[in-house]
């Protein structure tokens, strides 16, 4: 729920974080108690995709921090000049 209530965009980014790591925590544990590898397979992509997420989400903060001196998700308008 941090992601809906948080104000700071580097809460909000570990947030998703999390998120994605309980979603490979099941893969695994379901992977295991079922013996099966499409779990792990899953786990797998489930990493990339963060890996991916973390590089250009840090980027873009990084730009909006230079850009706005601000990361609060209220005062960061990127719509507005």
């Amino acid at each position: 729920m941090a992601f809906v209530f948080k104000r700071n965009i580097i809460t909000i980014f570990m947030a998703i974080e999390l998120m994605l790591n309980a979603v490979n925590l099941a893969f695994v544990a379901f992977a295991r108690a079922w013996n099966q590898l499409d779990g792990l397979v899953f786990v797998f992509f489930v990493i990339v995709v963060a890996a991916a997420e973390a590089a250009v989400g840090l980027a873009i903060v990084i730009t909006i921090y230079q850009n706005r001196h601000s990361l609060n998700i209220e005062r960061v308008n990127l719509l507005k000049l």
